[in-house]
């Protein structure tokens, strides 16, 4: 009774209402450190990076990895990682690749999502379930059996090789259209069709272009992935003279006497540019492609 009369006093209440308000600044302040934190180790590699590529050889060896450079104007390291790692053919190369890859992928998938979604047939979800399974197997696990495979077919060593085990299906991609599919209404295939439209022209012309939020995602995931992937480039792609690409051209400062640093540091701060003018100039787009397809309906 005591406490439940102080705690309808104005006393008790102007203690409990400065409690709940210092117990909120305090969460605030958490949160701030937890993300200053985070924020601060995620620009640590960044930072370090941009630091040791403008860097001379001299400075390199004999500072450590935060130490300022006395100029910042010295441009030699990139020009050296451009020359010596041959990244204008593997700039090409990557961007041939992360077209057709892209395109390819996207029809794919989208089409395989659209018989899915709109044609009962049997096994269909055994299909879908296969699917979901086959993304529960990690890739590498299966590195030995699509290598004989690639060779028996003789596309080791081969950029059109390299094309097509890219853009095989991309099943994270399969349940995003298909999440899409589910949203839009069976009546326009319908009415396309009393109109005389084809299953492809119902496709092409009327269910396709109401899919820019998914395609925008797809392009997203499947695009930074293709852009960054090593492993399989450097193992399909063994000919490093011709079928270099972003990926695997930094490596030729790497080797068992040490590893020239300043170099791969000028070639990382290169092969980050198109991906930052890309994502300035595109930025909306990613934005209400991500938020769109995060959610359904």
């Amino acid at each position: 009774m005591a406490n439940l009369e102080n705690a309808m006093r104005p006393e008790g209440r102007i203690g409990a209402s400065q409690r709940g308000k210092m117990k909120k600044i305090l969460i605030q302040v958490m949160e701030y450190l937890i993300l200053a934190f985070a924020s601060f180790w995620a620009l640590v590699p960044v930072v370090s990076c941009l630091v040791t590529a403008f860097k001379t050889p001299n400075e390199y060896q004999n500072t450590n990895v935060m130490a300022l450079p006395q100029n910042w104007l010295y441009f030699d390291n990139f020009g050296a990682a451009w020359q010596k790692a041959h990244m204008g053919m593997a700039f090409f190369n990557s961007f041939l690749i992360l077209i057709v890859v892209l395109i390819c992928s996207i029809l794919f998938s989208s089409m395989l999502a659209f018989v899915l979604n709109r044609f009962q047939f049997p096994g269909n979800g055994a299909v879908r379930n296969l699917f979901l399974f086959a993304a529960l197997i990690p890739g590498i696990a299966m590195q030995v059996t699509v290598y004989q495979i690639m060779y028996a077919l003789n596309l080791i060593n081969s950029l059109t090789g390299y094309m097509i085990l890219m853009m095989g299906t991309d099943v994270i991609a399969i349940y995003i259209f298909l999440q899409f599919f589910e949203n839009l209404p069976v009546s326009l295939d319908e009415s396309a069709i009393l109109d005389g439209c084809t299953y492809f022209g119902v496709y092409f012309k009327i269910l396709l272009p109401l899919l820019k939020p998914a395609i925008v995602t797809c392009l997203i995931l499947k695009g930074v992935g293709t852009y960054n992937e090593y492993y399989m480039a450097n193992l399909y792609l063994q000919d490093k003279s011709l079928y270099q690409v972003v990926s695997t051209c930094l490596y030729t400062f790497t080797g068992p006497m040490g590893n020239q640093y300043n170099y791969i540091c000028a070639g990382v701060i290169i092969t980050i540019i198109p991906v930052l003018i890309i994502f300035i100039f595109c930025q909306k787009q990613i934005y209400r492609g991500l938020a769109s397809g995060a959610v359904k309906g």
